[in-house]
C-alpha cells in the first residue's frame, strides 16, 4: 500500500495563504462598495441645481472634492 504525505515547504502555510487570499478578496469588495457609494453621491449632487448646491455650501466644481474629502486612500 502506498502512502502519500503532504509536506509543506518551510515558511509556507496553506492556512496563511488562504487567509491572505480571503483578506485580499474582502479588501476588493470593500473598495468596490466604497466606490459605488461615492459614485452615487456624486451623481446625486450633480443632479442638483446650482441654487440647491449653494444652499448646501457647495459649488459644482467642488462636488468630487466634497465626496472624497473624508476618504482614506489605501495603496
Amino acid at each position: 500500500m502506498a502512502q502519500s504525505t503532504l509536506q509543506e515547504r518551510p515558511g509556507f502555510s496553506v492556512s496563511a495563504m488562504l487567509s491572505r487570499v480571503g483578506s485580499s478578496i474582502y479588501a476588493v469588495l470593500i473598495n468596490m462598495a466604497e466606490a459605488r457609494s461615492h459614485a452615487k453621491q456624486i451623481q446625486f449632487l450633480q443632479s442638483l441645481s446650482d441654487e440647491e448646491l449653494k444652499r448646501r455650501g457647495l459649488s459644482r466644481d467642488r462636488i468630487v472634492h466634497h465626496v472624497f474629502a473624508g476618504s482614506v486612500w489605501r495603496i
